[in-house]
């Protein structure tokens, strides 16, 4: 049996391919816990790493000092932001490698379409008839051409939407951007994609090809424009699906098959997460992208006042209590408590207060903020409860301390049908004993609505900055320890 060296090259690459599959699989299960999450990422790497390496063996590989050099480069600027990068903005750099996969993505699909553009627009009209059968045999298929234009759109909306994420996020631009009749110009630019999609897949002219990219942009850059920060985590999750999408259909393009199956992965994971927290939200995917939720509301009149409290009140508070449950949101990333809390909850704990942390799915600005910044502060995962877990212990807690929490934590979702915010699951923590808010004033939430929990009877509010406030717990706490360290 004669087997080439060509033929022996392109088995290895496709077992190569089937390993790396395989680590994907195994990195994407052991994911699905946060005590093996960290270990599901190395073995996700190494798929990675092996299907990259594998890649350099195919015989028909040309360019590789390019392919070196864009390695290099982008292996670089990865390392050097992931470990600069704090904490508290790690929503900007989700953003961010969203859009620069959906990029490449998009970039591929460029790429194959000229070259498929440049072989069906040549004059043969002087070729030879084996000319003309050579160039037929390197021309595409309907199902390629189709596919590369579906990933490259995919591609192109995920890359300009994520980067208008990334800006909100990062306080560039900082605020939604709307005007009359946005919606219905979106559909107009989105029907516009379409049509071109046609024209670049029937004819393959370069001009087609370069409106196409050009309008599919430009709607990633609308569609994200109205989106507010609340909503920021499920547009992260959906583009985060585009981009695995994106490059399943680029990597059938290119008859790769670890990018098939590491785009379809990625894809369904994003679709199911995106779904989850859209439920959470009590809000269809639509909703979230061509609705004009949190665009600030009419704040809603509610009886009662909000009453302050010292910490040193709150501090004896939970020091005597036997139940306290903690609910960080978005200001406490912003305010950077996470370590000053989970000292706060240590100090309690010593005393022998029962303490756990309650976590909205959608609270922050990604998927699993919160589990995030109460990870890197240290706080162990079996003290994290989930929305559905802590509910029923709402009734039963003596103490809830809410730090930058607020329209989910806000008991209108259940009562009030007028409130933009109705129906949507909510951390039951008006149920709850006594609650303690800390919170820098006296504003509205996202949605623009007051917060019914800050007038509530059994209600105080501790103003001032997260870390600030929490930091002043603690040294309450110390001082009713006697001092003690």
């Amino acid at each position: 049996m004669n087997v080439s060296i060509a033929e022996l090259l392109s088995w290895l690459v496709k077992s190569s391919y089937l390993v790396a599959a395989t680590l994907f699989l195994l990195g994407l299960q052991r994911m699905a816990s946060p005590l093996s999450a960290r270990s599901g990422i190395r073995w996700a790497g190494l798929g990675m790493l092996i299907a990259t390496v594998a890649t350099f063996f195919l015989p028909e590989l040309h360019n590789v000092p390019l392919i070196l050099a864009a390695l290099a480069i982008g292996t670089g600027v990865a390392w050097g932001s992931a470990r600069k990068v704090a904490i508290t903005d790690m929503p900007q750099m989700v953003a961010l490698y969203n859009g620069m996969g959906g990029g490449s993505a998009a970039a591929i699909g460029a790429v194959e379409l000229l070259r498929f553009s440049f072989f069906a627009n040549r004059d043969t009209a002087h070729w030879s008839a084996q000319a003309i059968a050579q160039l037929a045999a390197r021309q595409p298929d309907t199902t390629t051409v189709v596919l590369a234009v579906i990933g490259s759109a995919i591609g192109a909306v995920s890359l300009s939407g994520s980067v208008i994420a990334w800006a909100k996020l990062d306080g560039r631009l900082d605020r939604r951007v709307t005007f009359p009749g946005q919606q219905v110009f979106n559909l107009v630019v989105a029907v516009a994609v379409l049509a071109l999609a046609v024209w670049a897949a029937s004819s393959l002219q370069p001009l087609a090809i370069i409106a196409f990219f050009v309008v599919a942009l430009a709607l990633g850059v609308l569609m994200t424009l109205p989106i507010g920060g609340a909503d920021m985590p499920v547009v992260i999750s959906l583009y985060n699906a585009f981009t695995g999408l994106a490059v399943a259909f680029e990597g059938y393009v290119l008859g790769n098959e670890a990018l098939i199956i590491a785009g379809m992965m990625v894809g369904a994971a994003g679709i199911l997460l995106t779904r989850l927290m859209a439920k959470a939200m009590n809000r269809p995917i639509g909703g979230v992208l061509f609705s004009n939720f949190g665009g600030g509301g009419q704040a809603q009149e509610i009886s009662g006042v909000q009453k302050p409290i010292e910490a040193g009140d709150v501090a004896a508070m939970m020091a005597f209590a036997e139940r306290v449950v903690i609910v960080p949101g978005y200001g406490m990333a912003v305010a950077q408590a996470q370590h000053k809390i989970w000292e706060l909850a240590q100090r309690l704990m010593a005393r022998g207060v029962k303490v756990k942390f309650a976590i909205h799915p959608v609270a922050g600005r990604m998927p699993g903020h919160m589990n995030v910044l109460l990870a890197e502060a240290g706080v162990p995962y079996d003290l994290i409860a989930d929305m559905d877990d802590i509910n029923p212990e709402f009734a039963s807690t003596d103490v809830s301390l809410v730090i930058g929490a607020n329209d989910v934590v806000n008991p209108v979702a259940k009562t009030d049908p007028a409130s933009p915010i109705y129906g949507m699951p909510i951390l039951d923590v008006v149920n709850s004993r006594n609650t303690v808010v800390i919170k820098r004033g006296k504003g509205t939430g996202f949605a623009g609505i007051e917060n019914a929990l800050f007038y509530a009877d059994n209600t105080r509010m501790l103003y001032g900055d997260g870390a600030e406030a929490a930091g002043a717990l603690v040294s309450e706490l110390k001082a009713l320890d006697g001092g003690g360290h």
